[in-house]
């Protein structure tokens, strides 16, 4: 680059309308004069510093702020494992949110971060682990106190290491049955045994208790001294983001983190490729728990990161994975062959790295897998011979850079989970920028990589069901099947020239790139959505930008077609027609998506066959904790289908179906349409106006206006008060040892009052469920409270997943949880009570962050038809107003054992191996005051409704 901005810790450019800086800001950083580039956008602080126990940080000034996050990246990961003793550093992960010398109440430290609007996570990776939080933004000075507590002297009693284990096993149970993870171990599986890449990395039971102990090992010893020996300061990453200035947030981070030890701990380092030669040149079929075909194609390949600024994965993954007219997809899907395509680097560290290709297969496909990898390895010889046109580097640069300088402000916590990953791997001045703007156009680095993706260097790994009963070797962790076959170069030299004839060939250039960025001058300085347009055909919601200035515009049109959903089979057209008409556009809009406008054409709940069916087929796949989620919404919506009838519909379907549903579809249709951002009035006016003119006012038109009898509405089950309902199921996969457990009260219609009762209730009553459930009574790794909305209609969930306890006997442990969080919220004091009013307070004020969280809120009340544009605003002074007494006599009326006006809603899936128990709840008769559901339509048919906001007066008046 050019001329750049030398600051100092200071913000960034001043929005004074000034014209554009160069292309890359850069924040100086306080220590070595370290210029950390920065998007031009950005006016947030940056400051690099290293602690004198070697802990270097990143600490973040964004003034604007309501959330406050930190992340700390740790240099260790499951490849330092020790042999024998699989899962270990994940286990630790889970271990350090216990307790620590300073704060040894267990699970203080999550209560706090939940009890201040924020929430905590972790994550353990092949050679880093990460552990995160966010909080309101005042709470951070305590919150990160308790963080650096993980760092500087954690508590691990034996039993709280006993307990966990079994949150560990059944982590590792939730992940048994799922294809990614499955096959991710079968390809670590298939390599160098001596390498850490063959591990296996989760942990279980097995691991840490069992074969641990047959060792004569005590896993809690070894846990400390796996954390004593591994985790070093030096090793160490941390961001903070905070609202302080730089200097607070530097005097911050030095107390807190001042502590932590720094035993010198030399980096870990994994020289060498997990694959040998016996371990390339290999077709490995396999068997997936899911219906479907899906093809890997997989290269060892130079670490892109060793060439970051040349980017020349970037350049290759950008070709093969293209899908406009002459690139491989195109011809693939043309031919019928092919579902979707993705190609790029895969695993990867500074010591190896795979480059992936990965195909979804139609059936037909599946017979073909040979001709679809000879006309990779076509395409893939074109590239290598056609040379690397400079024109193709200079648009992804160009892209990359509008991507960079234009970003979104995200949530502080992603933000900082990215950068003190990056941080590991990058030097301090591309911390914010990593790989993602390639600035070095170099031939020779992207042949370089080209030249690795030979038939003599490939793993071939194909995934189809179809392949049951024709394997020999299973993978020991997950159990899949699966067997090896030896693919010699000339195999694949002879696939390739057997492959069909097809023009395949580079695309054209990009005409959707962006060249003017300039920002509107929009008169209107509204803070709300403003009708701006309204006819018998369309409404037109408007929305200018006022508080981002960014080049960007948000549009949603919602097609109210009263046949979308009028049956198992109209649904079912309607979705077909969807995905027929965003692949018809593929092609052409392609492009447009790579250079950064989005969009899609979805199937809703009012208006707009092969990966279906699969999709169909693969439904009674889904964990039970998703079964359990999809029977309470079928059983609240009045208009939700059955996955099985729709499944019905689309097997007796023909294409002439279609054609004689659509002009029917389309018959009779009204447009809710929003516009929001970097867009002038006029501008969302002509295109509305463009779309009636083509719909409704073309020569030959088969679209009419909507009569107001056909508006449409959403109506929601009321349930009965006093009454408990249960609905016991088999899970639909009966190989799934898990069963789950969703326990629903439902409590109000929308009311302001109400709402922030219950969402009080539930920030206050979220960490302690998961405490006792998950920590304390170790029900499953799955166990959480929160809060649910159907249209309007709101309550409190439980939701629970496990191979510990059948279903009713979970649902009995959350009414002894209810029972117990009766006398906290009884002996809550005013302070206690104030906290958490404050906190909810903070996190309903939370401001936007960009255009597509403003149009959110804003469009969730036009299409909900509630048009509660001061929603927020009217919630904090209800909040202001509260009492400790109400927030009693909510939970008393509603969500206390045996309240008199509680409803309750008990789905119960039971996994294979609780069985028996719902024999046995099947064959029982109900408790007092409970009610068997035993046919859902039934049910849903008997009960009366909530009345609609949508298609209702609160819109119809407009």
């Amino acid at each position: 680059m050019d001329s750049r901005p030398r600051e100092t810790d200071a913000p960034g450019d001043p929005a004074n309308g000034a014209a554009p800086p160069p292309a890359a800001a850069v924040a100086a950083a306080a220590t070595g004069g370290v210029e950390i580039t920065k998007p031009r956008n950005d006016k947030r602080g940056y400051r690099r510093v290293v602690l004198p126990n070697a802990l270097e940080c990143l600490l973040i000034s964004d003034p604007d702020t309501d959330k406050a996050a930190a992340s700390m990246s740790v240099s260790v990961g499951y490849f330092c494992d020790p042999d024998g003793l699989e899962g270990l550093a994940h286990f630790l992960e889970h271990m350090l949110f216990y307790a620590s010398k300073k704060y040894p109440i267990e699970d203080s430290y999550s209560k706090y971060i939940a009890e201040h609007g924020g929430s905590t996570n972790a994550f353990t990776s092949t050679e880093r682990t990460n552990f995160y939080f966010d909080v309101n933004s005042d709470s951070l000075h305590d919150a990160l106190d308790r963080f650096a507590q993980f760092f500087i002297k954690p508590l691990m009693s034996p039993d709280a290491v006993h307990r966990e284990i079994k949150a560990v096993d059944s982590e590792n149970q939730k992940n048994l049955l799922s294809d990614p993870w499955r096959m991710s171990q079968l390809q670590n599986h298939l390599c160098d045994e001596n390498h850490p890449y063959h591990k296996f990395g989760t942990g279980n039971w097995d691991t840490l208790e069992v074969k641990a102990k047959e060792k004569g090992l005590d896993t809690r010893l070894e846990l400390i001294k796996f954390y004593d020996s591994h985790y070093s300061a030096n090793l160490m990453k941390l961001v903070v983001y905070g609202k302080d200035s730089l200097d607070n947030l530097q005097n911050l981070v030095e107390n807190k983190f001042c502590d932590i030890r720094d035993i010198g701990r030399k980096p870990f380092s994994f020289p060498g490729h997990p694959c040998s030669s016996e371990h390339l040149q290999i077709l490995v079929k396999a068997v997936p728990i899911k219906q479907g075909h899906t093809l890997r194609i997989l290269w060892p390949i130079t670490p892109n990161v060793r060439c970051y600024k040349e980017g020349p994965c970037k350049y290759i993954s950008h070709l093969i994975g293209h899908e406009g007219e002459g690139s491989l997809f195109y011809i693939l899907k043309k031919l019928g062959w092919a579902i979707s395509l993705e190609a790029g680097e895969g695993d990867w560290s500074y010591d190896f790295s795979f480059f992936s290709v990965v195909i979804r297969l139609t059936d037909e496909g599946q017979e073909h897998m040979e001709d679809a990898v000879g006309l990779l390895f076509r395409y893939i010889t074109l590239l290598q011979t056609s040379g690397t046109p400079k024109w193709i580097f200079d648009e992804l640069q160009t892209i990359c850079e509008t991507g960079f300088h234009y970003r979104d402000k995200g949530p502080p916590i992603h933000y900082v989970v990215n950068i003190s990953s990056n941080m590991q791997i990058f030097p301090p001045e591309d911390w914010l920028i990593a790989s993602s703007m390639p600035s070095k156009f170099s031939p020779d680095a992207i042949q370089n990589i080209l030249n690795e993706l030979t038939p003599g260097n490939v793993r071939i790994f194909w995934e189809s069901k179809r392949f049951e009963g024709q394997t020999n070797l299973t993978e020991p962790w997950y159990g899949t099947s699966y067997s090896v076959e030896a693919v010699p170069p000339s195999i694949i030299q002879k696939w390739v020239a057997e492959a069909p004839e097809e023009d395949l060939h580079l695309p054209k250039p990009n005409i959707f790139i962006p060249r003017d960025l300039s920002l509107k001058n929009v008169e209107e300085k509204v803070s709300v959505p403003f009708m701006l347009r309204k006819t018998p055909l369309s409404r037109l919601w408007y929305k200018p930008d006022t508080m981002f200035f960014t080049p960007k515009a948000y549009i949603k049109m919602d097609f109210h077609c009263p046949l979308s959903q009028s049956s198992p089979e109209s649904a079912v057209l309607t979705d077909v027609f969807t995905r027929l008409l965003m692949d018809y556009l593929n092609d052409y809009a392609y492009d447009a998506q790579v250079a950064g406008l989005y969009y899609a054409v979805k199937p809703n709940d009012t208006g707009f066959q092969e990966a279906m069916t699969k999709e169909y087929e693969n439904f009674k796949f889904r964990q039970p904790y998703q079964q359990v989620l999809y029977y309470c919404s079928l059983m609240l919506d009045e208009q939700a289908w059955p996955w099985d009838e729709e499944f019905s519909a689309l097997s007796h379907l023909e294409a002439s179906d279609l054609g004689n549903f659509l002009p029917h579809l389309l018959a009779k249709t009204f447009i809710e349409c929003y516009f929001a951002g970097n867009i002038e009035p006029n501008e969302a006016k002509s295109v509305i106006q463009h779309v009636e003119d083509v719909l409704f006012n073309a020569p030959i038109s088969v679209c009419k206006p909507l009569s107001p009898s056909q508006h449409l509405a959403r109506r929601i089950v009321k349930l009965e008060k006093g009454l408990r309902y249960y609905y016991p199921a088999m899970c639909l996969n009966h190989q799934d040892e898990n069963s789950a457990l969703l326990h629903y009260i439902q409590t109000h219609q929308d009311n302001v009052k109400q709402n922030v009762l219950l969402h009080l209730l539930a920030l206050i009553g979220k960490q302690p469920a998961f405490h006792q459930l998950r920590s304390v009574e170790q029900l499953g790794y799955i166990a959480l409270l929160r809060q649910r909305n159907d249209s309007g209609v709101r309550g409190l969930q439980f939701i629970i997943q496990s191979t510990v306890k059948d279903p009713a006997n979970l649902d009995a442990r959350v009414e002894n949880f209810l029972k117990m969080f009766e006398s906290t919220l009884y002996q809550m004091s005013d302070a206690e009570f104030k906290s958490n009013v404050r906190a909810l307070i903070d996190m309903k004020l939370e401001k936007y962050k960009n255009i597509r969280e403003e149009s959110a809120f804003f469009w969730g009340e036009i299409s909900e038809g509630t048009l509660k544009f001061d929603r927020k605003e009217a919630e904090v002074a209800a909040l202001r107003e509260l009492k400790k007494e109400e927030l009693i006599d909510f939970f008393n009326d509603h969500v206390k054992v045996n309240a008199p006006q509680k409803k309750i809603l008990s789905i119960q899936v039971y996994g294979g191996l609780h069985t028996a128990e719902y024999q046995t709840i099947v064959q029982n008769a109900p408790p007092p005051q409970s009610c068997e559901i035993t046919d859902i339509y039934s049910f849903r048919r008997s009960r009366p409704l909530y009345g609609s906001f949508r298609g209702g007066f609160g819109q119809m008046k407009l």
